[in-house]
């Protein structure tokens, strides 16, 4: 069995990152092996210049274009398939990204405006969810980000979002949110 070879064909063939407990089931060999095996994986392409490469992303592995490539994949492409997203949209997500888990009513007072349908187009792009409600008064639901969101920005885990420091202007965002102490997160079907 070559357990390359078959790890190969398994990421090229998805268009979602997949986990190594995913992969380990599938082919029936050991976390450890299957996690070594994409690592060495991962340099061998890199090693001979690949077109393509195996990164981590969203708590998983997936075959990507080398990004030395963007400019001509772009160009036959076009970005037909990804759905640009409003700055308003774009706003809130971040605020929801960096704040999580958050209310609506805490993400409208940061940005200062109405966001019902912002929030809608997200919901129902995948990027943020329901994660409970918060104890206060009302009850309202809190708002995080989603594994979609994760594949979205091509990150591994929230931990790899850039820190707020790094931006200008973000002053409202690091003063918008504190935790009271009356935040709690029941997952919600």
């Amino acid at each position: 069995m070559d357990v390359k070879s078959i790890l190969e064909s398994l990421l090229f063939v998805n268009e979602k990152p997949i986990s190594i407990a995913e992969l380990s089931e599938v082919i029936e060999l050991d976390k450890k092996d299957i996690a070594r095996a994409l690592e060495e994986m991962a340099q061998e392409y890199k090693g001979r210049s690949s077109g393509v490469c195996i990164v981590r992303v969203a708590g998983g592995y997936q075959m990507f274009s080398h990004p030395d490539n963007e400019i001509w994949v772009k160009k036959m492409y076009r970005q037909k398939n990804k759905q640009k997203l409003s700055s308003a949209s774009l706003e809130t997500l971040s605020i929801i990204a960096y704040k999580q888990p958050i209310t609506k009513m805490e993400i409208e007072a940061i940005r200062g405006v109405n966001i019902d349908g912002v929030m809608k187009h997200l919901l129902k792009l995948g990027l943020i969810k329901t994660a409970g409600r918060k104890e206060v008064i009302g009850r309202p639901f809190l708002y995080i980000t989603t594994r979609k969101f994760l594949e979205y920005f091509g990150l591994n885990s929230i931990k790899d979002l850039p820190n707020l420091e790094e931006f200008s202007g973000f002053d409202d965002l690091n003063a918008g949110h504190k935790d009271d102490g009356n935040t709690v997160i029941r997952e919600e079907g």
